[in-house]
């Protein structure tokens, strides 16, 4: 969540309806921030809809489970898009969703980092919609783990992201 607060401040507020890719370890995480900030309707897509069914039956009324079939018609009233799957990562198949179906105040999250912009981070921009991507969340998610080690909470600055994003860029290693 402060990935999304430092990305695209305010994003919650008034957020209805977010859609959330894929239904493992990083979905679960992210569903439990949406509902500890009081989404009221948060859908979970994925592959094998049982999955998606497990992770609903364990975080409650508020989660709903959509067809993949069905990605791009739930994406009308979505003001919240967040991909927690491995596709639009190096070496994987791009997430196909048709982003010109969404609000243009709606907002969208990728948790992959590799590439820093993925193809789904690429169409929401082009399309004008606030972004937020993986390497934010792999930035912010370290505080508390660096925290509970170090007993010291570091802060998140524009100067640790450039270092992590040159050690991203082959062509600076």
């Amino acid at each position: 969540m402060s990935n999304l607060d430092a990305c695209a401040a305010g994003w919650d507020r008034g957020l209805n309806k977010a859609v959330v890719i894929g239904a493992g370890g990083a979905a679960r995480a992210v569903i439990y921030g949406l509902l500890t900030r009081g989404v009221p309707s948060i859908v979970i897509v994925n592959r094998t809809p049982s999955r998606a069914e497990a992770l609903r039956d364990r975080l409650g009324e508020r989660v709903h489970v959509g067809r993949w079939d069905d990605l791009d018609g739930l994406l009308g009233e979505t003001a919240l898009l967040v991909n927690t799957t491995t596709l639009g990562m190096h070496g994987q198949p791009d997430l196909a969703a048709d982003l010109g179906r969404l609000p243009g105040h709606a907002i969208v999250a990728d948790l992959v980092y590799v590439p820093l912009s993925t193809p789904l981070l690429k169409a929401a921009q082009a399309r004008g919609l606030r972004t937020a991507d993986g390497l934010g969340m792999l930035l912010h998610q370290a505080v508390g783990g660096f925290t509970l080690w170090f007993g010291k909470k570091p802060q998140v600055t524009p100067q640790l992201r450039a270092l992590l994003e040159a050690d991203l860029n082959p062509s600076t290693r």
